[in-house]
C-alpha cells in the first residue's frame, strides 16, 4: 500500500514538473511539434529547404508585426492602420531602390548594397509619418480602444488613398538584386539567398529590440512610463515625447518589414499591407498581446506551418495559421508568452 502511494506521489510530482516546463516554454514545444510533425510528412531534403524558407517568412512576419506589438505593448494603442504603414514602406523603399538602380553614377555599385539606403529612406519617412499620425490621429483617443479602432481604420483608408494618388493603383515589379537571386546548394539541399538574407535581418531586428528595451536608459524609461507615467513625469522626464518616439519606431519597423516583403514577393501593390495585416494580427494574438518575444516565436511558427502546409496540403495553407491560433488560445488564452515577459 505504501509503495503504491509513493509511486502515485512520484507520478504526480513528475506530472507537475512536466506542466511547469510546458508552462515556462510553450513556444519551444509548439515549434518542436510543428517541425517534427512535418519531418515525418516529407523527404529530408524538402523538409530542410522548407524549414529555412519558413524561418525566413516567419522572421519577415516578425519584423512586420513587431511595430504593432511594440506600440500595443508599451502604449496600449490598437493601431489597425499598421497595414497602411507596411504598404507605405514597400512603396517608398521600392521606389528609392528602383531610382538608385537607374541612376548612372551608381551603375557600378552592387544592387544589393542599394537596398540599405532604400531601407534607411523608408525608415526615416515612415518614422516622420508615424509622428504626424500619432499627433493627429492617436493623441485624442488614448485610453479608448474602441475609438482607436475606428480612427486608425479611417487613417488607414486615408493613407491608402494617398498611396494611389502618388503611385497609382497599378502593381509595381520589384526585382531582387542579382546577388540575392538563386540558391546555395549544400548537400543537395537548395537554400535561397534572399531567404537567408531575410533570416539575418529578422534576427538582427529582434536582438536589437530586446537590447534597446531591456539594456538602455530609454528602454527603462519607456517601460517605467507604461507602468506609471505620472511618476516618470514627476522625475522630470517628458513621457509624451517617449511615447511619440515609440509610435514612430513602430511605424518605421512596419515600413521596413514592408520593404522586406516587397522584395520577398518581387511585387508591390496597394493591398499588400492589408493582406499581411491578417497574419500580423494572428501573430501578435497568438504570441501574447504586446509581447515582443511572444511575437517572435509566434511568427516563426506561422512561417514554418504555412510553408510545410504549402507542400503537404496547399489548399489549407493559408487557413492553417488561423486554426493554429484558435488551438493555441484554447490551450493558453493569454498567448504563448504573456506581455509580462516582454
Amino acid at each position: 500500500m505504501a509503495g503504491r502511494i509513493q509511486a502515485r506521489d512520484e507520478q504526480d510530482g513528475a506530472g507537475a514538473r512536466l506542466r511547469q516546463v510546458l508552462d515556462a516554454y510553450p513556444h519551444y514545444l509548439l515549434l518542436a511539434v510543428v517541425a517534427i510533425a512535418a519531418f515525418f510528412a516529407m523527404p529530408l531534403s524538402v523538409w530542410l529547404s522548407l524549414t529555412v524558407a519558413g524561418l525566413a517568412m516567419g522572421l519577415i512576419l516578425f519584423v512586420v508585426s513587431s511595430g504593432m506589438t511594440l506600440i500595443f505593448g508599451l502604449m496600449g494603442v490598437l493601431n489597425l492602420a499598421h497595414g497602411a504603414f507596411i504598404t507605405v514602406g514597400a512603396y517608398i523603399g521600392g521606389s528609392v531602390f528602383l531610382m538608385l538602380v537607374g541612376w548612372p553614377p551608381l551603375a557600378a555599385v552592387s544592387h544589393a548594397l542599394l537596398i540599405f539606403p532604400a531601407a534607411l529612406a523608408t525608415v526615416a519617412a515612415a518614422a516622420l509619418l508615424g509622428v504626424v499620425f500619432e499627433r493627429v490621429i492617436i493623441k485624442p483617443v488614448y485610453d479608448d480602444h474602441l475609438r482607436q479602432i475606428l480612427v486608425t481604420v479611417g487613417g488607414a483608408i486615408i493613407i491608402s488613398e494617398l498611396i494611389v494618388a502618388f503611385w497609382g493603383a497599378h502593381e509595381i515589379p520589384l526585382p531582387r538584386p542579382d546577388s540575392l537571386r538563386g540558391s546555395f546548394v549544400i548537400g543537395g539541399v537548395a537554400f535561397e539567398k534572399y531567404r537567408l538574407f531575410a533570416v539575418g535581418a529578422g534576427l538582427a531586428i529582434y536582438w536589437g529590440m530586446l537590447a534597446v528595451i531591456h539594456k538602455t536608459r530609454i528602454g527603462l524609461l519607456i517601460r517605467a512610463g507604461v507602468e506609471n507615467g505620472e511618476m516618470v513625469q514627476a522625475l522630470g522626464y517628458r513621457i509624451k515625447l517617449l511615447f511619440i518616439a515609440v509610435f514612430a519606431a513602430g511605424a518605421a519597423l512596419g515600413a521596413f518589414g514592408g520593404v522586406l516583403w516587397g522584395f520577398y514577393e518581387e511585387l508591390i501593390h496597394v493591398g499588400l499591407g492589408q493582406q499581411l495585416l491578417v497574419d500580423v494580427i494572428i501573430v501578435i494574438i497568438m504570441g501574447g498581446l504586446g509581447s515582443i518575444t511572444g511575437c517572435f516565436y509566434s511568427a516563426l511558427v506561422v512561417g514554418l506551418l504555412t510553408n510545410y502546409m504549402g507542400f503537404v496540403a496547399p489548399t489549407f495553407s493559408e487557413f492553417s495559421s488561423i486554426v493554429l491560433m484558435v488551438l493555441v488560445l484554447m490551450w493558453r488564452p493569454q498567448g504563448l508568452i504573456p506581455v509580462v515577459k516582454v
